[in-house]
């Protein structure tokens, strides 16, 4: 069974929170315990129902303000698939929460107040999604029930989306009218919009295709050397991580990175059973047919399809401490678990998410988002961002304070 990781995302009050509580009551994957626990919450609908947004709202001041703030993770599951939910806030300054939430996410919820239409973090949200190449967008048009169902609200909603799509080169997405308060459209059809032809909410994640269809390279960042070194596994020698992509194969020859040495994978190994071929995804032992000198944060690549392995390069950030970027600091770059010193050479530009145009000559501060030049004091292996997303991203962490003050997206060779 496989599973979707997706993230909601939309403006305050748009009803993200909402959505995941109804989409988690009616398919009956809400504990007692935790029903009881909204119950009591005290928290109403204006029709006296018991408030279902209470349920990814974890901490005291959401709860007390009614806004998501942290990104919320639930987790379910159907007879069709498995399903990891992160509910992201919707206040412009917590963009970096979005965008930590978004970088694991496969697809996209972007909420739309029937109301309201497209406005600027509907704006912002799309802007992000094509920035972190999400792999498919579905917009849901919510509460239709304040607007009497009208099927010109939804039809005009999604014109104008389909502009802004048009706009941001947004490929691959789709459209669905709900109301997540009454449960319109979320796990059954609705009765109240016959003219909607289209699949539930519910429908459209299990049977949804986010598999892409070009040839991906495979990436096997080793955590650890296993060497048990027992009188029965004397000679034991594995390297333990976890798969990204598809291809890994016995037989298939590999480059270990940085040093460049190659070998031929000798076996896979997961939970003492042998393995023809891996996973995306998968955590378990790769075994080579050569005894190599590799450590933890060497990666293993495909000798078909290597990584880069540079020192200079150019990358999209969000900035994510509240004091603006030092290009005089110097930052650590953590690419899986690679720590490597590194220098903002220089800030390229920054965008303007509403306008989507490029601001030069401008500080990068807290939820910037900004284009940069960096250079790192040792060879940092990775893939271009257009390439392959999962091998781009890292995080940037402030040696002075240990804090993660950066998520980057490296785009280019310098």
């Amino acid at each position: 069974m496989n599973i979707l990781k997706f993230i909601t995302a939309g403006s305050v009050d748009d009803g993200k929170s909402t959505l995941i509580g109804r989409l988690l009551y009616d398919t009956n994957s809400i504990l007692d315990d935790q029903l009881e626990a909204i119950k009591k919450a005290n928290r109403k609908n204006n029709d006296g129902t018991v408030d279902l947004a209470i349920l990814t709202d974890g901490l005291k001041a959401e709860r007390e303000q009614g806004i998501t703030i942290d990104v919320a993770y639930k987790y379910f599951q159907t007879e069709k698939r498995k399903f990891i939910i992160a509910d992201a806030p919707g206040h412009i300054q917590y963009t970096r929460n979005m965008v930590t939430g978004a970088s694991n996410s496969e697809l996209i919820i972007i909420l739309i107040d029937a109301r309201k239409g497209v406005i600027e973090q509907t704006k912002r949200h799309s802007f992000l999604s094509k920035l972190l190449s999400l792999k498919k967008v579905l917009v849901c048009v919510n509460k239709m029930d304040m607007v009497g169902f009208d099927p010109f609200v939804y039809e005009k909603i999604k014109a104008d989306y389909l502009a802004l799509a048009e706009r941001l080169g947004l490929e691959n997405v789709d459209f669905i009218p709900v109301s997540a308060l009454k449960g319109d459209n979320i796990v059954h059809r609705s009765e109240n919009m016959p003219w909607y032809e289209g699949v539930s909410l519910l429908d459209y994640l299990e049977t949804v295709n986010i598999e892409d269809n070009q040839l991906q390279p495979w990436r096997f960042p080793v955590q650890c050397v296993v060497r048990p070194q027992t009188e029965d596994l004397h000679d034991y020698r594995g390297y333990a991580g976890r798969v990204l992509g598809d291809g890994l194969k016995v037989g298939e020859e590999v480059v270990v990175l940085p040093s460049g040495v190659r070998s031929v994978v000798k076996s896979l190994e997961l939970a003492e059973q042998q393995l023809d071929g891996a996973q995306n995804g998968q955590s378990l032992i790769v075994h080579l047919t050569d005894d190599i000198d590799i450590s933890r944060g060497n990666i293993l690549v495909s000798a078909n399809h290597p990584a880069l392995s540079e020192r200079n390069f150019e990358a999209n950030i969000c900035w994510f401490d509240n004091k603006s970027l030092d290009t005089n600091q110097v930052y650590l770059l953590q690419n899986h678990s690679t720590l490597t010193k590194v220098k903002i050479t220089e800030i390229l530009y920054k965008f303007d998410v509403n306008t989507h145009e490029k601001q030069y000559n401008e500080d990068i501060r807290l939820n910037d988002i900004g284009k940069i030049g960096m250079k790192a004091a040792e060879e940092v292996i990775f893939d271009l961002h257009r390439d392959f997303p999962e091998n781009s991203q890292a995080i940037l962490i402030d040696p002075r304070t240990n804090l993660t003050v950066g998520a980057v997206m490296i785009e280019n060779v310098a």
